[in-house]
């Protein structure tokens, strides 16, 4: 057992070494693209009147998703199907859960995370911060209970369709082919 223990330990040790220092081009290019797209998405949201709360919980996972977009566009993680379908899909399961389910919101939350997980594994659509479009759909205010499905749509979609072409744009105008986006689309 204290063997067992250890060697599982010692898979915590790591050992590779840190990547090093990214060049001020690629982080300008990627400063550039999410300031630009997040405060595309935020006045969107202020001008259709979207209830502050909601933006906010929105805007974390759409700033986790600026960060893969705009500072790692080559990423698995970060290409148009993922992208899209990871948020789309994940809203859809999110109103499922609340509309469907009578449990508590934190057995709610856990389950739309959670469900979205899966089927993002299985459609082929795994983007992380998926899963908390997921949780804001289950978490967010009257007003985005109100909305039902048309969540998955406006804002999800919209907002996700506003980054996606400032990511089309910002990362294409570098010389960079590594900056290039998208690797693929399908």
């Amino acid at each position: 057992m204290k063997r067992k223990l250890l060697m599982y330990l010692k898979r915590m040790k790591g050992g590779e070494k840190n990547p090093p220092q990214r060049s001020f081009s690629k982080i300008a290019w990627s400063w550039l693209g999410a300031f630009l797209g997040i405060y595309s998405i935020s006045l969107l949201n202020t001008i259709m009147n979207t209830n502050h709360a909601d933006s906010m919980l929105l805007l974390g996972s759409f700033g986790a998703s600026a960060v893969l977009i705009y500072a790692a566009p080559h990423a698995e993680f970060s290409q148009p199907r993922n992208f899209l379908g990871g948020h789309f899909i994940s809203a859809l399961i999110g109103v499922s859960v609340y509309k469907f389910l009578p449990f508590d919101i934190s057995i709610l939350s856990a389950i739309a995370v959670s469900f979205s997980i899966i089927v993002m594994f299985y459609t082929n659509t795994l983007h992380p911060p998926g899963g908390a479009t997921a949780l804001a759909a289950v978490v967010g205010s009257s007003q985005t209970h109100e909305l039902g499905y048309l969540f998955a749509f406006s804002p999800v979609m919209l907002d996700s369709i506003i980054l996606f072409i400032i990511a089309l744009i910002i990362n294409n105008l570098s010389d960079n082919p590594k900056r290039h986006y998208p690797r693929y689309w399908i």
